[in-house]
Formats: structure tokens, sequence, C-alpha cells
């Protein structure tokens, strides 16, 4: 038995059948009103059985006025009720258990979508990605406080609809990081000012969900190790927010690292080499220095692609390994590396060394892969590169989900005296 093929039992009792999650990524098969479509729901009935003990859904947006990209699904009431359970039914079918990722995107939500952002302070985007992203405005302390709110009233909603948890996402340059790093927040009231303040919004986050939901509604969060930038977030002040939510009672913190202006988490790996195991895992050395510090599991998604790489991070910290872009391409992945019949994620190589270039090129090309198996095919690895740039960038439709028939139960047979 591998270290991977392991049960975990967290916090809140929820058992989880094995150590691999299927961590986040953007699927964009929403419909136009926001809800889950036919796509996404075939998606993750395919990913379900792909033997991952863990589904972490892509971007739900608390809010229909506060879009991360074209294509989110968004939950801020019940409209989408029947469709939310056809989901969860759907990715739980074989056994996997399935949380709903929550975010909101501050000052990442493009221009196309969100003329005036909001965000922790009125600091724009720099670089490229200042062209995508308006200028935000900073936040009201009661806006604050509304969407703190919207957190724990899509948790709500996910737990009517039969998700088995959510995940926080406080990382990757979104709102929840937007607060927590003294880049992004100038703010020299109850909400910024220090590192205590700059963490108050995501404790309060937590807190309002945790009021919400039943015990055994499992609460996770997403969280950057670093942002990777000058000023930014650093891994001295994340160490401090880790502790300081280990006290809430989470039951399993996702360990990621960058955002928008420095993409680490977009980046491609290829080990080649036993020797280069140990730097398989992009964030493997700050889990190692926050393992002794914290009860709370720790999930470790980033460059993670060989047998090897993960069984080396689960003997130092890693209490779950999270594949992302890997079971995109082959989402069987989990259950041939839990049997012994793959010792690796197969390799890929999309890079023409332009980095600009290279990152539309990669988001794409994955992109295709999940839109494909929202259509009932199988990811294709002979995939070119051209071809999904191209349909990448024209308009996006998703099929609205419409309930099955039930099925119709035979009627007992007449009886002769009848």
């Amino acid at each position: 038995m591998t270290s991977f093929s392991q049960t975990l039992t967290l916090p809140n009792g929820q058992r989880l059948s094995n150590r691999i999650a299927k961590s986040a990524m953007s699927e964009r098969l929403g419909d136009a009103d926001h809800a889950p479509s036919e796509e996404l729901i075939r998606l993750y009935e395919r990913w379900g059985r792909g033997g991952a003990g863990l589904l972490i859904t892509g971007n739900v947006m608390i809010d229909h006025a506060a879009l991360g990209e074209s294509g989110n699904v968004a939950v801020d009431d019940r409209r989408a009720l029947p469709a939310l359970t056809a989901w969860a039914q759907a990715a739980k079918a074989d056994g996997s258990k399935v949380w709903m990722q929550i975010n909101h995107p501050g000052r990442q939500s493009p221009r196309t979508l969100v003329a005036r952002p909001v965000s922790a302070s009125a600091v724009p985007l720099k670089g490229e990605a200042r062209l995508m992203f308006a200028r935000p405005r900073a936040l009201e302390e009661d806006e604050i406080e509304a969407i703190i709110a919207r957190f724990a009233t899509t948790a709500a909603i996910a737990e009517e609809a039969g998700f088995d948890g959510v995940q926080i996402h406080g990382a990757h340059g979104y709102l929840i990081n937007q607060f927590l790093s003294p880049h992004t927040n100038r703010r020299q009231d109850a909400w910024g000012g220090d590192p205590e303040r700059r963490r108050r919004f995501v404790l309060e986050v937590v807190r309002a969900i945790r009021r919400t939901v039943r015990p055994g509604f499992s609460v996770g969060l997403k969280l950057n190790s670093a942002d990777f930038q000058k000023g930014g977030f650093d891994d001295g002040e994340s160490v401090a927010v880790v502790e300081a939510l280990d006290a809430e009672g989470l039951d399993l913190i996702e360990v990621s690292g960058g955002t928008y202006e420095s993409a680490k988490m977009f980046e491609e790996t290829v080990p080649t080499r036993d020797s280069s195991r140990r730097r398989e895992a992009f964030f493997q050395g700050y889990v190692e220095m926050v393992r002794e510090r914290v009860r709370t599991p720790l999930m470790l998604t980033g460059g993670l692609r060989t047998r090897g790489g993960m069984e080396h991070a689960r003997e130092n910290g890693v209490d779950v390994v999270g594949l992302a872009r890997p079971i995109a391409l082959e989402p069987d992945l989990p259950a041939r590396l839990l049997d012994g019949s793959a010792q690796a994620a197969r390799p890929v190589r999309l890079a023409t060394g332009f980095r600009s270039l290279d990152s539309v090129i990669q988001g794409s090309w994955y992109q295709t892969q999940i839109d494909r198996m929202g259509r009932g095919l199988e990811p294709n690895p002979k995939l070119g590169r051209l071809l999904p740039v191209l349909r990448y960038f024209r308009p996006r439709r998703s099929t609205r989900w419409t309930p099955r028939p039930a099925a119709v139960q035979p009627q007992p047979a007449a009886s002769a005296r009848a």
C-alpha cells in the first residue's frame, strides 16, 4: 500500500477514502445564468470515476455581480439548487467526497465583466495584467461585512445541495488574498494596517461559515505560501495566518502560491531524475516549515507529477496530495497511481520559451481537454497548440441543465379477480 492509499479522517469526522485530491481548476462551464451546465455535471461524473478521494470544484463565485471569468458558476441564492444538487450527486456517485470552492475575485474581475471591481484598497494590477483588469475601488466597511455574509450564504446553499464541504479560496490574488497582502491592503482601519488586522477578513469568513453549516460539513481553505512579488504576502506572514486558522478548526488547508501578477501556480515542470523529487512540489519547503506548528491537515498542490514526488511529500508533512492539470489529461490517473499501474503523470510539453504566450497556450490546451470531457469525450493527448487557443477566445455556450425524467416504475399485473 502506498502512503497516499491510506484513508484520512478530517477533524470534523469526515473520511476521505485516500490521500489524492483533485485540486480546483477553472472549468468555465457555467450556463448563461451562471448555473451548473449539462457539460459541467458530465465532467464531474467523469472525474468522480477517476479514483480521487476528494474532488474540489473550480471557482464558484459568491456574487453574480462579481465574476472572475466568463463561464463561472455563481451562487448567491437558491435559484439553481436543482442543478447544484445534480452536480454534487454526479461527482459523488462513485464514492469521492466533493467540496465546492467558493470565491470572490475582488480586483481580479476582468474589465469585460466588471467595469469597477472592488478590493481591500484601490491598488491596480501591474504589468500585462493591468490591460485585463480595471483599477479597483476600496471597499467600505459595510460592504466588507456583506461579502462575509455572502460567503456564509453560498456555503449554506452548497450544503443544502449535497456537497460535502466548501473550500474558501484565499490564494492566487483573489479578494481574501488581497486583504492578506500588504501590497494590496493599504488600509489603516479595522481591516488593515498590520498583519493581525489584514488577516481579520479571512478569519471572519471562516467564522461566519462555521456558524452557518452543520459540524459534519467540511470547511477548508486554499492559502498562498507567498505571493512571490516585492512587498506582497510572504512566507513569514503566511505561517502566522496558518497558525491563526489552525485555532479556528478548519478541516484542510491547501498550500499554493502566486497571483496573476506572478503566476507561480501555473508553472510547468517535468521531473526526470530521482534527485529532482524533493523539488518536484513547488511549495514543499513551506509545508515542512509549518507542519510542526499546526494540527490541521495540509494539502499540497503544484508541480506533483510522479509517484516518488508524491511519496516524498507524504513522508514530509503533506496529508493530501493535490493534482490539477494532470487529471485534466488523465482523469483516471488517481486510480492508476493507487493500484500501481502508473508511476507518473503523462508528460506534456507545450512551452515555446515566451512566458506570456506559454500561459495562454497552456491554459487553453487544458481548458480544451476539460471541454472535451464535458461533451462526453475523452481527453486528447495529441491535441496541438493552435486550435485550443483559437477556441479559447470565441464565445462559450454551455447547455442549461434539465432534470432527467424519473424512471417509470413497473405496475403490478392485475389479478384475474380484479
